[in-house]
């Protein structure tokens, strides 16, 4: 469950080689550790995408109930801040846009069908009679639609009649053609202000979202790696975020409780930092199950190598902060049941 300096490095490696969103940053020279190469001090990955507030997602975590642990509000202290399972943004439009099917057909039952008269039509148990009813109205309306047809018909041909000779086009002529025309060709364009407002248009269909800055600093104290994040407004002017704004993003279990606002041991201003104090013994159960699981039956279990183990922390990590969209790329499933 916890990393050398060495393996620490060659995980960040990985991450950086599989996941081009991540670089190695070597930070302030002052504030360097020794043990770390210069150039390989902490991962950063920026203007990662947040699209939503936590707190807007309903239900947006689900507690698998067959896990039997490690979930919200169990009293195991090595995984009672660990989320089984979450639901994804897109999960939850899927669920959204189902109900709002399922409403609009409810309203359209409740309309009534009514007849020529305005009498309601019985759509229940009188389905044949109101079904005759309609026809009768469609027939009826065909033959008003064609009696009002020939009607028009008739009309135009008696004003035919009348008309024996064509107008004479010449009646029409305008001298002033010419002089109209060079008005239109001088009267002054404003095209700058055509393009503010197709400009404006195109801005109101952007979507406008936080985003943030991802670091992972090695924690040597825990020996295992630590997130950092520092998040900026959706006005596109580049301004921090508050200790209280960055908790939004966050799971309210663990806003103010495993994750905190500190200074970052390298880039300047505070920043939410997920605490390790766990971290070591839940990658080991992670890692466990993940060697369990990836046995061959020869009665050894080839568990994951030491540079995948970042892939899987940040698996992990994003069931605190589903919202914000940072790449690890690989897909990874374990179980974290002891």
């Amino acid at each position: 469950g916890v990393l050398t300096p060495e393996e620490f490095v060659a995980a960040g490696d990985e991450l950086v080689y599989k996941c081009p969103t991540w670089t190695w940053e070597s930070g302030d020279p002052l504030k360097r550790k020794k043990h770390l190469p210069a150039d390989k001090q902490f991962l950063m990955t920026r203007n990662v995408p947040c699209t939503a507030r936590v707190s807007s997602l309903e239900n947006v975590v689900a507690v698998s109930n067959n896990e039997g642990g490690n979930g919200v509000g169990d009293d195991d202290d090595d995984g009672d801040w660990l989320v089984s399972q979450i639901l994804t943004a897109e999960e939850q439009l899927t669920r959204a846009e189902e109900q709002r099917k399922r409403e609009e057909k409810a309203l359209e039952d409740e309309f009534d069908i009514l007849d020529g008269e305005g009498e309601v039509v019985a759509a229940n148990n009188d389905d044949d009679v109101g079904e005759k009813k309609v026809a009768q109205m469609s027939i009826s309306s065909g033959q008003d639609a064609a009696a009002a047809a020939g009607t028009t018909a008739a009309t135009t041909t008696d004003h035919g009649e009348d008309d024996d000779e064509y107008a004479d086009m010449a009646d029409f002529e305008d001298d002033n053609v010419m002089e109209d025309e060079a008005a239109v060709t001088s009267a002054p364009t404003h095209p700058s202000s055509t393009n503010d407002t197709t400009s404006n248009n195109n801005n109101e269909n952007i979507l406008k979202v936080r985003s943030y800055d991802v670091s992972i600093t090695y924690d040597k104290y825990y020996q295992t790696p630590r997130v950092w994040l520092m998040g900026y407004t959706d006005d596109g002017s580049n301004t921090p975020l508050t200790g209280d704004e960055m908790m939004q993003d966050v799971i309210s279990d663990y806003a103010h409780r495993t994750v905190t606002v500190e200074n970052h041991p390298h880039v300047s201003g505070p920043h939410a930092s997920i605490h390790p104090c766990q971290h070591g013994a839940v990658m080991k159960t992670i890692v466990k199950n993940l060697t369990r699981d990836s046995g061959n039956g020869d009665g050894k279990d080839d568990g994951p190598s030491v540079e995948m183990y970042i892939f899987i922390f940040l698996k992990f990590v994003s069931s605190m902060i589903p919202t914000i969209s940072y790449d690890f790329t690989m897909d990874v499933s374990a179980s974290t049941k002891k």
